[in-house]
């Protein structure tokens, strides 16, 4: 497949699942499409060498798009179907097993509780003690979300967020009770509690709100910054730095591959960095944003250990492929997706562009790197920040070249 059967591929997949999403597809008019790139497909064929390359194209087009609103049918359909419908509005009890992290807020913890049937968001009291891997009985008032206007005027789809985790119902200010643990993946259960007892020990030696900032940016837990510092680093543009991403799994990338080179060859080091790779996005919860930079980090891996030329921009679309096979919901509800694949974008093509404008900005300490890279990035989020939250900082770019070195 060349590059640009590739990328046209991979485009017409994300536009079927985006329009799929929002406005519904018939599977009459889907069989007609694809009836459509099959005659599209065969005038190509026939014609030969005389075929125009764009009858081939639009047959490729099709196909995937096709594609792209099919698995959106079939992920959408397996919603709407629960028995817990009927109880919306009403108080009930329910028996599930804690299958994520509790997401731990100032004044609330989150749940992602697994039940026979469903998976439900149960808010409840912060200083609660339940870990993954528990079994709890739940018991409150089962609803469903509703969208909300943040601060700053915009709407949230809460609704739509949460169906591309899974969700489709939550039970607030509920009582829960543990009847059991350990009940989660031994693995997942190892790797968590060395991401609690790291946390232990960095809060052990650095006084807050350093502390917070180490576990911020080693691990992505920004709620140990605190809300005041939370809202500070919001402001001023360099959330980021401690939101997972990429710059994280380069940390743990880079530093099993430096550790490893004084006594492992290449390929066995290669080996070893996918395993840190998976141990590390697993024990900090399997975020878009983690997702994306993971496969990234490890197809960059795999062509080191084969002498292959990682191009950056494919990695990035095939990941993005990846992940929308696996959640086409992705692209339309989560944010966090949306953010990372267009910051990422803008690092691969506005960047470089760019560069030649500032070639008077000195090298050092990376200085003229973080610059481009701030830029750029901001250019390609702007829009989608401004539609999405509603809010721009505009001295991100000079907080960045100071802070990020």
């Amino acid at each position: 497949m060349t590059s640009q059967h590739f990328y046209l591929a991979t485009l017409s997949f994300a536009f079927g699942i985006a329009l799929a999403t929002v406005f519904g597809f018939s599977l009459y008019t889907l069989v007609w499409l694809l009836f459509g790139a099959l005659v599209l497909a065969l005038c190509w064929r026939r014609a030969g060498a005389r075929s125009s390359s764009l009858t081939l194209y639009a047959s490729i087009a099709l196909v995937f798009f096709v594609l792209g609103a099919l698995r959106t049918d079939f992920t959408l359909q397996s919603f709407g179907q629960s028995l817990l419908e009927s109880e919306v509005g009403s108080e009930v009890v329910l028996r599930g097993l804690v299958v994520q992290e509790p997401d731990i807020r100032e004044n609330s913890q989150q749940l992602y509780l697994e039940t026979e049937t469903d998976l439900v968001l149960v808010s409840l009291e912060r200083y609660q003690d339940i870990s993954y891997g528990d079994e709890v009985l739940i018991q409150g008032k089962l609803t469903k979300p509703d969208s909300f206007t943040t601060e700053y005027g915009r709407t949230f789809n809460y609704p739509g967020y949460l169906l591309a985790k899974g969700i489709e119902y939550r039970v607030s200010f509920a009582t829960a009770e543990v009847l059991a643990e350990g009940k989660g993946n031994f693995v997942i259960a190892a790797l968590l509690n060395f991401k609690l007892a790291l946390m232990e020990n960095i809060e052990s030696l650095i006084a807050e709100p350093a502390a917070g900032l180490g576990e911020g940016l080693l691990l992505g837990v920004k709620q140990a910054l605190g809300e005041d510092l939370e809202s500070a680093f919001r402001a001023t543009g360099i959330i980021h730095i401690v939101v997972l991403s990429g710059y994280n799994v380069m940390l743990v990338v880079l530093f099993v591959m430096y550790i490893l080179g004084y006594f492992l060859p290449l390929r066995q080091r290669v080996v070893v960095g996918l395993m840190a790779i998976t141990s590390f996005a697993l024990m900090v919860g399997l975020s878009a944003t983690v997702v994306r930079a993971c496969v990234m980090a490890a197809l960059l891996l795999i062509a080191q250990a084969f002498g292959r030329t990682y191009l950056v921009l494919r990695g990035l679309m095939f990941a993005g492929t990846v992940m929308l096979i696996l959640n086409p919901l992705l692209l339309v509800y989560d944010v966090g997706f949306q953010l990372s694949f267009l910051a990422t974008l803008g690092l691969i093509l506005v960047a470089p562009q760019l560069e030649r404008f500032f070639t008077k900005v000195p090298k050092a300490v990376g200085m003229r790197g973080f610059l481009l890279a701030t830029i750029a990035t901001q250019l390609a989020v702007l829009p989608l920040l401004l539609y999405q939250i509603g809010q721009f900082s505009v001295i991100a770019v000079l907080v960045n070249v100071i802070v990020l070195p």
